[in-house]
C-alpha cells in the first residue's frame, strides 16, 4: 500500500484527503491511501517520514510551506525563486531516503487565473506574504504581470494595509487573497481592504476554498467584479501532485 497525505496545521479546513480519497475509489486505485498529518512544527516531519514507511509522498500546507525548504534533500529548480514548497516526492533505497521538493501551487494558480487574461490585465494586487503568496507572485511575474504585495506590517518594498492608496486599489486589475481570512470557521472574517473602491473591470482570486465563496469575494460579487474561487486552484495542483508523485523521471 502507497501512503500519501498532507501536512499542516490544523487542518480541519482542508479537503485534499476527501479528494484524493475519492479519486482512488472513482479511478480504482486500490493500492493507495491519503491521510491527514497534522504537524504543529515542521520539525517533525523527518520523524513521520521515517515511521511510515510506505509513505511515498507528501502535500504541504499552512504554515509549514516555507519552513519546508530545510526538509528537502533535491528541490526542483522553481522552488528556490518561489521560496516555497507544497509537494514532497519520498524516495527510500534501503536506509537511505531523499526528499524531492516541488511546487504544484504555480499549476494551480496559472490554470486558475489564465482564462481571465487578456491585454489590459497589467496589475496583481497581492493581499499575504506566506508561501502560497510567494507561488502567486512568482506565477504572475512569469505571465509578464506587475505585482505588488501587502502584509499586515510592511517592510521595505510590501505594503502595509494602511498604504493602500484609492489609487492603486483602482488600478489593480487583478486582488489576490493569499491569507487564511475566510476560511472555515471564521467565515465572516476578510481582508482589511477598502471594498467600496471596487468595480466591475476588477479581477478578485481567493485561494481559499473552504468555503467555496468567501467573505472577500462575495464583497466583489456585490459590485460586479469577476471572482475567481480556490477550488478550480485545488483541484489543478492536487492532479499535479499526483503527476509529480508517479512521474519516474521528477
Amino acid at each position: 500500500m502507497r501512503i500519501f497525505g498532507l501536512i499542516g496545521y490544523p487542518l480541519g479546513h482542508s479537503f485534499s484527503q476527501k479528494y484524493f480519497t475519492e479519486k482512488f475509489s472513482r479511478e480504482n486505485i486500490n493500492d493507495c491511501f491519503y491521510n491527514n498529518f497534522p504537524l504543529s512544527h515542521i520539525g517533525l516531519l523527518p520523524y513521520l517520514i521515517r515511521s511510515n514507511p510506505d509513505l511515498c509522498g507528501l502535500n504541504v500546507t499552512i504554515p509549514h510551506k516555507t519552513a519546508v525548504l530545510n526538509y528537502i534533500d533535491v528541490k526542483d529548480p522553481a522552488i528556490d525563486e518561489i521560496g516555497a514548497a507544497n509537494v514532497l516526492k519520498i524516495r527510500r533505497k534501503g536506509n537511505d531516503i531523499t526528499v524531492y521538493g516541488f511546487n504544484s501551487d504555480v499549476t494551480g494558480i496559472r490554470d486558475s487565473i489564465i482564462p481571465h487574461i487578456n491585454i489590459n490585465i497589467k496589475n496583481v494586487l497581492i493581499l499575504g506574504t506566506g508561501g502560497s503568496s510567494k507561488a502567486v507572485a512568482y506565477t504572475m511575474k512569469n505571465l509578464g504581470l506587475n505585482v505588488t504585495l501587502v502584509s499586515r506590517t510592511g517592510k521595505g518594498n510590501i505594503l502595509s494595509y494602511s498604504d493602500l492608496t484609492t489609487k492603486l486599489i483602482r488600478n489593480s486589475d487583478i486582488i489576490v487573497n493569499t491569507t487564511p481570512l475566510g476560511m472555515y470557521p471564521e467565515i465572516s472574517a476578510r481582508p482589511d481592504i477598502n471594498y467600496n473602491l471596487l468595480e466591475e473591470k476588477h479581477i478578485l482570486f481567493d485561494l481559499v476554498y473552504n468555503p467555496e465563496y468567501t467573505a472577500f469575494l462575495k464583497e466583489g460579487k456585490e459590485r460586479g467584479c469577476t471572482i475567481v474561487t480556490g477550488l478550480r486552484m485545488l483541484y489543478s495542483q492536487a492532479e499535479r501532485s499526483w503527476e509529480i508523485w508517479n512521474d519516474p523521471d521528477l
